[in-house]
Parts: C-alpha cells; structure tokens; sequence
C-alpha cells in the first residue's frame, strides 16, 4: 500500500478543501451528493456560482430536468464555504420534499418554519426563529410574506426561489402584496430563481421575474418596454437574448437525450370506469346537496372554504371515508361549534392546502345558535352517516380489485416489475383498501405510506430498518424521513402494493415501479404531476401506467378528469404536463378554488358543463403559440452547441470527481496508518468495524459508510486533523531564482 506521510496528508486536505469559484473547489460539493448527477445540473450550478459580482440567477430548465438538484448543489457549496444563513422558498407542498432530498442527497440540515413551529420556537425563547446558521430554513410562500420584515433582518448568505413564476408579475401597480413584500424582504441578498416557465403571457414578465434579482438589470419598466417588448425594434429579441446570458440559463429535454445522458421513458393512461350503485350515489347528492345549501350552521356562508374543499374531496374518495368524517363534524356541531380544520384529520395534506388558502380562513361566528335548526342538522347528518355506514361495498373499490391483477399483468409483460402505487387523499380510504385488498389476496404485499404510519404494522417495519441500518449514515435521525426510508426499502425490495397518502408520499423516489393507481384524482394539477413524478422520473427504465378512475355518474368529476387529461396533459407523454401548460397557473390551489366554485354552485349537468368550459376556455387562451414562439427564440441555445458542452463537462465531472477522491483516500491513508484497505479495490477500507467507500449508490446498497466530508463524520474528522496539523519549519528549501 502506497506510504502517505503526514505532510502528504496536509497537503491533500487543504487541497480538497479549497475555497473558490473555479470547478476543483466545486468539486468537495459534488463528491458529498447521494444522487446521479448530471453533467446540465453542474453547468446550472457552476452559473449561479460564477460571479462574486451577481446578485443572483433565473435557473430555467425544462420540467423534469432536476432544478431542485441544481439548487441543492448551489446550496452545499455555500455550506462548505461556511456561508450558512441560507433560506428556501417553495409552495407549501414542497417543503417536506426539499427538506427531504437536503438531508438524503446532500447530508444538510434543514428546518421548516410554518405557523405552528414558528410560535413554538418563539414560545420557547428563541427571539428570531428565521436566523438559524446551523440549518437551512425552508419556509412557504404564504409564511414567507407574513414574516417579511423579519426576513428582511437576517444577513443571508443565499435565497431560493422555487416556482419562482409566482413573482413574475410583481412589477405590476396593484400586482400581488405578497410578491411585493418577498422581492423587498431579500432584495440585498443573492437569490436563485428556479421556474421551468421565465416567461408566461409576456415579456414585461421577464421583467417582472428579472426585477427580483435587480430592480436595475433592464433599467425601469418604460426603458424595457420601449426596447424589447413593442415590437418596433426588430432586433429586440437578438438583444434581450444576449442581455438575458449573463442571468439565465435553461436546458431542454431533448438536448439532454441527444447528448446520450439522460433516456426518458414514455407515460401511458389508463382509465377505470365505474357505475356506482343506488345508495352511492343517493349518499353522494345528499351530502351534496347539504354542502351547497348557504343556510347552514356547519357550512354557512361565513365558513371556512378550505374545510368545504376536504369535505368535497372526501365525498368523492369513499363511503368508509365519508362515515368517518361525518361523526367528526356532528361531533363538533353537538358541541354547538362549526366544523374547521381539526375535523379533517382524514385528510392527512390539510396542513399544505391551509398554508396556500390563508386568506381564506374565517372566525369563529359567535352568533347565538338556533336550537331546533341545529338538532334538524346533526339528525340530517346522522342520516347521512347511516347510509354511509350500510353501504359495505364501493363499486370504485371493487373495480380495483377486479382489475389489479390483469393491469399488473400487463405492466410484467412491458418488462417492469410486478409493483403498483396507489394513491388516496384520505388515510381512512387508505384503510379500507389495505383491508380490501388483504381479503383478495394481497395481505402480505402491502404496505402503508401516510403522515403519521402510526399503525403496528408500519411501526414493525420501522423497528426493523432501525436495527438492519443501526451503525450506518442510511439513519438520518428524522423519524419522519427514516420511516418512508423503511416503507420505499420494504416496497422495492419486498412487497408489491404501496398505498399512499399525499402527504406520506412528498419526497420519495420510486423509479422502480412503473404502475401508479390514482384512487382519488386530486383537483390540482400540480399535486397530480408531484404525484406521476414520484415513478416518472429520471432513472425509471420502463413507460408508466397511469391508471384513473372515472365515475359514469358524477358530471363535476368526469370534467375534472377531462381538464387534468386534455387541458393539462398530465396522463401521457414524455413528460406529461409541459412546461408551458402547468406554467400558466401560479397556484394549483387557485384551480382547485375555480372548481370547488363549480361543484357548490352547479345544480345541474348543464350548469357544469358551462363552468367548466369557461374553465378551460379561460386557461387556453394563456397558452398561446404566440408565446411559446417567443419563449423558444429568447431562450434555447442552437442544441448542437447545448450538446457538445455537455458532453465536454461529463467527461469534466468524471476527472473533478475522481481526483477528488484520490485525495480524500490519501488522506485517510495518511492519517489512518494502521488501517488495511481492499486488495480488490483501493476506494474501500475497514475501520471500527465499519466499512468505508467513496462508491455512490453502492454504500448504501451494502449497508457501507459513504466516505465522504460531511458535517461530524469520519472524513471530515480526518481531514480537519491534517489540516490542523502544524510542521517544523526550521529546515526549509532555498532557491536562487538569479542563478
């Protein structure tokens, strides 16, 4: 074994831990990751970091394409650089994920600051809960914009912007206060805004995106109008593209695959349709019915629209789900107060549709309460549950079960494996189809993913990962996230059927299985591409099934199904819902407000259909060629150039990260004299009983140490030793530089 002497493993120490911009600096980054990069995801990083002078970047690569890495590997080089007061912007629904991936790919601590903690925090003493140098803060939108002024007063070393296309309209006079305050709250501090879609309806919106980062970059508003956005100048694009080279920066799909890096898979629909029987749908209308009526005690007009949404979406999931909720609000109503968000503990994704619909949530009314009408209610609602509680049989449940078997028939026979996920946005549905599917015949391949997976036989799942991982950086030390570690462990490697809530499933990779099962069809668009997203994805080697259930008897659901299908192409493609097509809402939720419209003031088919045609009409006139020309012009490099660079900076990655390992390996050779390494292979050695590699992925597949530097782990030990090591500089070489 090469002799490593203890000023050899100095040198290399400080070498791998090198400060600056250049790509061997960036390397100690790239080495700490858990995940496959790709040669476009370092371009977009090594932009954002280039220049010291920038105050930030627009990263603008097409959906699909790992923005979130790009960002997380900006993040990590500013960690390593000590530069930590960092903060994270996302839609309420992709905290969990971003807080996820942080801690599994790159080993970062994260925090995720919403009412609930925030309060908490302050309760406990902590003053500014937003500065926090030792974890990335990750906060929604919504959050963001209420706390603003105290944003405002933390130094940050570095702000992210997810979905960055819900500010792109700021510069607007009476555009939105909350798009306002964010731009003002972080204007000093270097931002990265990662959106698929820079430019939506108008170039002023490429302003507006722009003007977040600086208020200065194009000049003022009338200054950019009359240069690039009249149309009189007819080299106004030529010149807004050069402009826009040193800000943003967007990769396509198709570059990607022509340079032979990245082979996506297509994704297929399939739809179920069901004829649900008499008592279905007489519980369907009645409740229905209910809902609709502005007299109510539990759901006047001064209710909150947020709990109406849930029980919408309850109504449509199951009568098991539907019974369960029902108790919950004559519960509350016997108490003589109003349903609100505790009811609707069923829905286990309350937490981020609150966070999105803050403005909407209402007061307690302290109205005296009428007795005779409220006893008619909660003897109404009664009825209601006992129908639920008769009916035994779902037709929608059935339907599963009857189909199963050939659909994952037909997925085997593409080459896939014999996996389905199924979605539900209700933990008591979930229930029910685990005790369906137990009594056909699928008992022991089934396991549960939701909020909480409170029940034994997750918590035995659990148990055992703990104890087979115990030892090994695989334990992240989050309950949370080592629980949907242990349950994606058992599906991919032992069981067959995962049956998943919206909550339980943020975060999680399942490229291995190319079924999924939407039991319930969300409203928002968004939700259901995250969904897709869990098994279409990179890395996933075979097409995937999308399978849908359409209900013969409910018009509001068939239009639903339509909208997502056609309007946003969600169910097939190479990437299902485009760019361009999700881009033009901001918000799913507003979708999801237009429907819940929809349903509670539509009485009849014809009433609906007219709603949801205004609906559609309304989003297609945002989507035009028009716009997507421009895009395409202002924004994509000739692809032969895009491919060629690419294909440059694999071949580049490959060297950083293999010198960087070399390094990393002489010095704990050096420091660690004693230890034998492999004879088969000298990136691997033995220390305290524990296995140590440089190898990705194949340290977790072998229950190894990754040896890389990360906060508080061998390597970093190591590496801080030599450099803290100090020499006797008594004897010194001379040169004569005149001889």
């Amino acid at each position: 074994m090469t002799t490593v002497t203890p000023h050899q493993s100095t040198f290399f120490a400080h070498k791998i831990t090198l400060e600056g911009l250049g790509e061997d600096a960036f390397a100690q980054s790239l080495s700490t990751a858990r995940v496959d990069m790709n040669p476009h995801q370092v371009d977009a990083a090594l932009f954002a970091l280039a220049s010291p002078l920038s105050k930030g970047v627009v990263l603008a690569d097409e959906v699909g394409l790992g923005k979130t890495i790009e960002a997380s590997l900006v993040i990590a080089q500013r960690w390593a650089e000590r530069k930590r007061r960092i903060i994270l912007i996302v839609p309420a629904s992709l905290r969990k994920q971003w807080s996820q991936e942080l801690q599994e790919k790159f080993s970062l601590p994260s925090v995720i600051l919403e009412s609930k903690g925030y309060n908490a925090a302050v309760k406990a003493g902590q003053k500014r809960p937003f500065d926090q140098p030792d974890k990335i803060i990750i906060t929604s939108y919504e959050f963001a914009a209420r706390k603003a002024d105290e944003i405002q007063r933390v130094q940050w070393s570095l702000v992210i912007y997810d979905e960055a296309h819900r500010l792109r309209n700021v510069y607007k006079k009476g555009a939105s206060v909350r798009a306002k305050a964010l731009r003002d709250a972080t204007r000093p501090y270097f931002k990265v805004l990662l959106t698929a879609t820079p430019l939506q309806n108008s170039l002023m919106e490429l302003y507006g995106l722009v003007s977040v980062i600086d208020e200065h970059f194009f000049g003022d508003e009338a200054s950019f109008r009359s240069t690039y956005a009249t149309g009189t100048n007819k080299n106004g694009v030529l010149f807004l593209r050069k402009r826009l080279e040193s800000i943003c920066k967007r990769t396509l799909r198709r570059q990607v695959q022509q340079a032979g890096l990245i082979k996506y898979t297509e994704r297929y629909p399939f739809t179920i349709q069901f004829d649900p029987a008499d008592e279905e749908v007489a519980l369907y209308n009645g409740v229905s019915a209910f809902l609709q009526r502005e007299n109510t005690i539990a759901f006047g007009e001064r209710t909150n629209a947020l709990v109406v949404l849930v029980v919408r979406k309850i109504l449509g999931s199951s009568t098991f789900a539907v019974a369960e909720t029902l108790a919950k609000i004559i519960e509350r109503l016997k108490s003589k107060q109003r349903p609100d968000a505790d009811t609707l503990t069923d829905y286990d994704a309350l937490d981020e549709d609150a966070e999105e619909m803050d403005e909407d949530e209402q007061s307690e009314d302290d109205a005296p309460v009428d007795p005779e009408k409220l006893a008619a209610e909660i003897k109404e609602l009664e009825g209601f549950r006992e129908l639920a509680l008769r009916i035994g049989a779902n037709s929608k449940g059935d339907k599963l079960v009857n189909s199963l078997p050939n659909v994952l028939d037909e997925i085997v026979s593409k080459g896939g494996q014999r996996k389905a996920v199924i979605f539900t946005e209700s933990v008591r549905t979930q229930r029910y189809l685990a005790d369906l599917l137990s009594a056909n015949g699928y008992g022991d391949d089934i396991v549960l993913l939701n909020g909480q997976n409170a029940d034994p036989s997750s918590q035995a799942l659990y148990r055992d990962w703990i104890n087979r991982h115990q030892g090994t950086d695989a334990i992240s030390g989050s309950k949370t996230a080592d629980m949907k570690a242990a349950v994606v462990e058992a599906f991919r490697e032992r069981k067959s059927i995962l049956i998943a809530t919206e909550s339980g499933a943020e975060g999680i990779n399942l490229q291995f299985c190319s079924l999924l099962i939407n039991f319930d069809l969300p409203w928002n668009p968004q939700r259901v591409e995250q969904r897709i997203g869990r098994c279409h994805r990179y890395g996933q080697k075979i097409d995937v099934t999308v399978v849908n259930f359409l209900n013969l008897k409910n018009r509001a659901e068939q239009r639903v199904f339509q909208l997502l299908g056609e309007k946003f192409n969600l169910f097939q493609g190479v990437f299902g819902a485009s760019d361009e097509v999700l881009g033009v809402i901001e918000r799913g939720v507003d979708i999801e407000r237009r429907i819940l419209e929809i349903v509670q003031k539509g009485r009849s088919e014809t009433e609906i259909d007219a709603a949801f045609d205004l609906l559609q009409a309304d989003l297609q006139s945002q989507i035009s060629e028009q716009v997507l020309d421009a895009r395409k012009r202002l924004l994509e490099n000739v692809d032969e150039k895009v491919v060629r660079q690419l294909k440059t900076r694999d071949g580049e990655i490959r060297q950083y990260l293999t010198d960087f390992d070399r390094c990393l390996l002489m010095v704990a050779k050096g420091e660690l004299p004693e230890v034998q390494f492999h004879d088969d292979d000298g990136r691997r050695f033995d220390y305290g009983g524990i296995t140590y590699t440089t190898e990705w992925p194949l340290a977790d597949r072998e229950g190894w140490q990754f040896f890389r530097l990360s906060e508080g782990n061998l390597a970093t030990q190591l590496v801080n030793t030599a450099k803290d090591r100090t020499f006797d500089t008594s004897h010194y070489i001379r040169f004569d530089l005149a001889s």
